[in-house]
């Protein structure tokens, strides 16, 4: 439904939504979309200020309370703390007792307990109500589909119950604005990256349920589990976003309660802490949903390259860092070959172009980007090669076994390029310090999925789709 009692639908973004056309609406995670049209399910229309376009709806959620908007209820506040004068009006807002500030914070501490308590609730049912039940009815549900439905829930309302202790521990029932509840955030904020795995399955899941739901067995047992655990009216596949929802919640309750946080208040060192580590736990959770996404992408540009040989980029790789044309001279024959180049973290792969086709690309080889140094060439007279060279640069085996010359045709170019290098080997050491990485399932699905989408005959403009994708071109 469009309106919500005459009035303006509003939606929260879960995700950041970068745009690749300009009828795309484009926000960052935390922004306020009016909703302008919902009549298709997976493509909504919005508004946010001057810019309106479309925008993937499973990147949102509908905001619960569209009638009075947090924004305008604090506008008034602040107003009214604002003009002293105003004293009998605020008291109309927050009633007798504490100043605003302090209120406030009471406010948005018990706004996070009771949120929280909602949430362990919420948990209980999927786990108790839905995965008990399916566990019994083995003729419906092998192991392997539960997984896939319900991803890594369980841990999480295991850690989520260990995580409410330890918030109730430090809430101070008397005085709420007294809490100190930051450090609770910093202890744990390693522990909230398993959800990681569950948003990365999410898609999964809701593939998985669709399936299952036009049978009418399963709508029933579905059903039935709901019914049987009591709970409110809604379907397995709105429960299972309720996580995916949570942890983008998190750094929106923190900033609101850093806010109405004094700095000479002994938690507020701490919730600032938090919510930086919050924002980067999301942030994390983010550029691994976008990294899976980008896989479809880079096994669908690999089908469309003529004469691959050897492993599949997947096996090494998920980030196309940068790719360009370079002229390339490799020893011993030292002739110069024009190349298209496709940076990838752990490794290079170099294509020839047609001379007809100039969209078709046949494949020429690979280097391991782990063992290769980059050494900026001074334009010039090159040794190793004996050529005069102008922007150049070359990769050289840490073995020193391979050497090759690499020539962009502008100075801009090959500082791009340089760049681009730096930024492979950072991704590298960032993915092993956040421990991400492609399991063979991902790996084996994402090259399925390639062959089908064109199985006879290869679909021009997949190259384009990966560069459009990449940060950098």
């Amino acid at each position: 439904m469009l309106h919500h009692d005459g009035g303006v639908v509003y939606a929260e973004a879960l995700w950041d939504h970068v745009t690749m056309d300009d009828q795309e609406l484009g926000f960052k995670a935390g922004d306020v979309i009016e909703v302008v049209d919902a009549t298709n399910k997976e493509w909504w229309w919005g508004r946010i200020m001057d810019s309106e376009g479309w925008f993937p709806a499973s990147f949102v959620r509908l905001r619960v309370n569209q009638d009075e908007p947090m924004e305008e209820y604090l506008a008034r506040l602040e107003e009214a703390q604002a003009g002293e004068k105003d004293r009998a009006g605020l008291d109309l807002l927050l009633g007798p007792g504490l100043p605003c500030k302090e209120q406030m914070r009471t406010n948005v501490i018990n706004e996070i307990m009771s949120t929280e308590r909602d949430y362990i609730k919420h948990l209980k049912d999927i786990c108790e109500g839905y995965i008990k039940q399916c566990r019994k009815r083995t003729d419906m549900f092998t192991e392997e589909q539960l997984r896939t439905i319900f991803g890594n829930i369980e841990e999480i309302y295991r850690f989520q119950r260990k995580f409410l202790k330890v918030l109730e521990k430090k809430f101070n029932k008397e005085h709420p604005h007294i809490s100190e509840i930051g450090c609770c955030f910093l202890e744990h904020q390693t522990d909230f990256q398993i959800y990681s795995e569950y948003c990365n399955n999410h898609p999964n899941a809701c593939v998985q349920l669709s399936k299952l739901m036009k049978v009418n067995k399963y709508v029933f047992f579905f059903e039935a589990c709901r019914l049987l655990q009591k709970m409110i009216d809604i379907s397995l596949d709105g429960f299972l976003l309720t996580p995916v929802q949570k942890i983008c919640k998190y750094p929106l309750q923190l900033a609101e309660l850093l806010k109405y946080t004094n700095p000479q208040h002994r938690d507020y060192r701490d919730v600032e802490a938090a919510l930086n580590a919050m924002k980067n736990v999301a942030r994390l959770i983010n550029e691994r949903k976008r990294r899976l996404e980008n896989i479809d992408k880079i096994a669908q540009w690999q089908s469309t390259i003529e004469d691959w040989e050897g492993e599949d980029v997947l096996s090494r790789s998920s980030e196309l860092i940068f790719s360009g044309e370079l002229t390339k001279l490799s020893q011993p024959q030292a002739k110069s070959q024009q190349r298209m180049f496709f940076l990838f973290d752990h490794q290079m792969v170099y294509c020839k172009k047609d001379l007809l086709r100039r969209d078709m690309l046949y494949y020429k080889g690979r280097m391991d980007m782990d063992h290769m140094e980059v050494i900026d060439v001074e334009d010039g007279k090159e040794k190793d090669f004996n050529v005069s060279v102008k922007n150049a640069l070359k990769l050289r085996s840490l073995t020193g076994d391979k050497v090759h010359l690499l020539c962009a045709k502008k100075p801009e170019q090959k500082e791009r390029w340089l760049r681009a290098f730096t930024d492979e080997r950072r991704q590298v050491q960032h993915d092993l310090e956040t421990g991400f990485s492609l399991t063979e399932v991902q790996k084996k699905q994402a090259m399925l999925n390639a062959c089908k989408s064109h199985p006879a005959g290869k679909p021009k403009g997949v190259k384009q789709t990966l560069a459009h994708n990449n940060n950098y071109t």
